[in-house]
């Protein structure tokens, strides 16, 4: 006799209370979710789950030294052009006098 719906979810929630297995989640942007695509279709791998594990396990697996450059976020390096960096003292100079002449 099949087991019903009820009992099925009972020993889904058995095994995974057994394993101390925990639910994450993660809210991605559109450019993140096509890099997980890619590397699953890159690796064969059908389920995100499976991919992000083995990526974690694998990550793990290298060390402080190998894994921490790869967890270092993206920073964007902001350069200010000279033409725009004197129109900000121009309007910082503007902007001292204005105020030093509502002081008179």
């Amino acid at each position: 006799m099949a087991m019903s719906q009820q009992a099925r979810d009972e020993k889904r929630r058995a095994k995974a209370a057994r394993l101390q297995e925990e639910d994450l989640r993660l809210k991605v942007r559109p450019g993140t979710k096509q890099a997980l695509l890619e590397l699953m279709e890159w690796a064969g791998i059908e389920e995100q789950g499976e991919a992000m594990t083995l990526m974690i396990h694998h990550l793990h697996g290298l060390g402080p030294g190998g894994a921490l450059p790869l967890l270092e976020p993206p920073r964007h390096e902001i350069t200010v052009s000279p033409a725009v960096a004197r129109k900000l003292e121009n309007f910082r100079a503007r902007e001292a006098l204005r105020l030093s002449c509502d002081q008179d």
